[in-house]
C-alpha cells in the first residue's frame, strides 16, 4: 500500500503577537463556526517555511521568486563567462528570457530615486525559478545569441528544485512553464474565539532635559493571542513528478515538514518576541485523500479554567479518530508532543522528537508504506 498524501496537523499556542496583519495593521481574522477567530494566512506561513529552508538546505537546492530574472541571468552569465562584455551579457540574457515568453520590460523607477538606483528591466509579475533553471538559461544564452523558444522553455522548465516543486509556479504567458503545486497550506485559525486588543505605548527621547515631562512619542499597536490549528498536505505523486525522482520527493517532503513545523512569520517579531514551537504535531500518511481536521474546532473551544491547548488536543484527537468511520484509517501516524497539555494527541503510536518523526516519515515513504 503506497502513501499518496502526507497530512500535517499542528497545534501551536502563540502569545500576544501580530504575526500577520491586514491593511489596517491589525492581526488577520476570520469568522468560523459563527465566531471571530485569529488567522494567519497560508501565504504568510509558506513564506516563513521557505525562509526556514535556508537553515538546512543548500542554496543550490533553493529557488527565487522575482521580477528581476534579467538581473539574475545576467549575473550568472558573468559568473560563467567573465570574458563577455557587460553589454553583450545583458543583450543575451534579454534574448533568452524573451524566447521563454518572459519579455522583460523597463522597471518602474520610484519617485525621487537617484540615477544609480535604476534597475534592469523586469518581468510583469513575480516568477518562481530554481537556481538550476537560472543557470540553464545563462548557459543557453552563452551558447547562442539567438536561442529558440523550444530551447529557452526547456531550460526554464526542467530541474524545478525543491521549492518550485513544492509550491508550484503559475506563468500566465506560458503553460509549459506552469508547475502545479504539490503542497496545499490552509489558513491557520485559532481553535477558539479570539479578540483583538490594543497596546498603547509611549517612548522618551534619551537626549531631552531631565526636567521635561511627558512622552516624545505615543502610539498604538494591535495584537491578539491564540492557540492555532495549522494544516498542510503534500501530494507525494505530484511532488515526484515535479522533481522527476521519487527519492528526491521523499527528501523534499521531509524538508517541508521540518520547515512548516518550526517556521514562524516574522510580523512584529521584535515587538512581541512570540517565537514558539508547536505544542503537538501529527503527521499522517494517507492513501485515499488529504483530510483537513479543522472541523474539530467548528464549535469554538472554551478554556474551562485550564487553558486552551489541552481541550484543543482532545478535540483534535477525537476528530482524527472519528474520521476513520467514514474514510480508511491513515497508513501511519507520526506524532511529537512538546506540551504535556497536548498528551491527548498521542494516538496510535508513541510520541517521538520532531527529528525522529521526520526520519520515520522518510523511512516510511522510502519503503512505499
Amino acid at each position: 500500500m503506497t502513501a499518496r498524501f502526507v497530512d500535517i496537523h499542528v497545534l501551536q499556542s502563540v502569545p500576544p503577537s501580530c504575526v500577520n496583519r491586514d491593511d489596517t495593521g491589525s492581526p488577520k481574522t476570520a469568522v468560523y463556526g459563527g465566531v471571530r477567530r485569529a488567522r494567519v494566512s497560508s501565504q504568510a506561513w509558506k513564506r516563513a517555511a521557505r525562509a526556514e529552508f535556508a537553515s538546512h538546505l543548500d542554496r543550490s537546492e533553493l529557488g527565487v521568486r522575482t521580477k528581476r530574472a534579467l538581473e539574475l541571468v545576467t549575473d550568472e552569465i558573468a559568473r560563467l563567462a567573465p570574458e563577455m562584455s557587460e553589454e553583450e551579457r545583458l543583450e543575451r540574457a534579454t534574448k533568452v528570457l524573451e524566447a521563454a515568453k518572459l519579455k522583460p520590460k523597463p522597471a518602474k523607477v520610484k519617485k525621487g530615486a537617484e540615477a544609480g538606483e535604476a534597475r534592469l528591466a523586469e518581468t510583469d509579475y513575480l516568477i518562481f525559478f530554481s537556481r538550476a533553471q537560472i543557470t540553464r538559461l545563462a548557459e543557453l544564452a552563452i551558447e547562442s545569441d539567438k536561442p529558440s523558444a523550444k530551447e529557452a522553455l526547456a531550460a526554464a522548465s526542467v530541474e524545478n528544485g525543491i521549492e518550485v516543486s513544492l509550491f508550484g509556479r503559475m506563468v500566465a504567458d506560458s503553460k509549459m512553464l506552469t508547475v502545479d503545486a504539490a503542497v496545499q497550506v490552509a489558513h491557520a485559525i485559532s481553535t477558539h474565539a479570539a479578540e483583538i486588543e490594543s497596546d498603547y505605548f509611549t517612548a522618551v527621547d534619551d537626549q531631552r532635559a531631565d526636567d521635561v515631562q511627558g512622552a516624545d512619542m505615543i502610539g498604538v499597536v494591535d495584537f491578539t493571542s491564540a492557540t492555532l490549528y495549522r494544516y498542510a498536505t503534500i501530494n507525494m505523486g505530484l511532488l515526484g513528478e515535479n522533481l522527476g525522482d521519487a527519492g528526491a520527493a521523499v527528501r523534499a517532503a521531509q524538508a517541508f515538514v521540518r520547515a512548516f513545523c518550526l517556521s514562524m512569520p516574522t510580523g512584529k517579531q521584535n515587538t512581541f518576541g512570540n517565537r514558539t514551537v508547536p505544542d503537538a504535531v501529527v503527521v499522517s500518511l494517507r492513501d485515499d485523500q488529504p483530510v483537513n481536521a479543522v472541523g474539530a474546532f467548528e464549535a469554538p473551544v472554551a478554556a474551562r479554567g485550564h487553558g486552551l491547548v489541552s481541550t484543543s488536543a482532545e478535540r483534535l484527537a477525537d476528530h482524527l479518530k472519528s474520521m476513520n468511520t467514514m474514510l480508511d484509517a491513515p497508513v501511519a501516524n507520526f506524532i511529537t508532543v512538546a506540551s504535556p497539555a497536548a498528551d491527548a494527541l498521542a494516538i496510535g503510536s508513541a510520541p517521538q522528537r520532531l527529528p525522529e518523526v521526520i526520519d520515520a516519515l522518510g523511512q516510511a515513504l522510502g519503503s512505499g508504506a
